[in-house]
């Protein structure tokens, strides 16, 4: 006797927040960064301005995180430590195909 297995069609879906969440954590691990930039509140996607865009195509994204580094720090070195801190995370939480990660280095902190 064959028994016959139900098909379900089932989706998941990870929301933007979900993958900005593992974006800010990966980039604040980066030593050398100091905080994102931009404006981080609840009203930054209001203000067009917002530390971290996500750009998503079907089962890959494109991230933007802006970020502020001490001002002694390598800008480059600290950037490519970033890009791949957040392409692992990302990768491996959600699965989901990082195209690429922009880092934009909106300020340096000195002191």
């Amino acid at each position: 006797m064959e028994v016959e297995k139900d098909k379900v069609n089932s989706r998941l879906e990870i929301s933007d927040e979900v993958i900005m969440t593992i974006t800010r954590l990966a980039t604040l691990e980066v030593r050398g960064v100091v905080s994102l930039g931009g404006e981080e509140n609840l009203f930054s996607k209001i203000k067009n301005n917002p530390p971290i865009k996500i750009i998503r195509n079907d089962e890959s994204v494109t991230i933007e995180v802006k970020i502020k580094i001490v001002g002694n720090g390598k800008s480059r070195r600290i950037a490519g430590k970033v890009q791949k801190s957040v392409t692992e995370k990302i990768r491996k939480i959600t699965g989901l195909t990082v195209e690429r990660v922009n880092v934009i280095i909106s300020g340096a902190v000195f002191g």
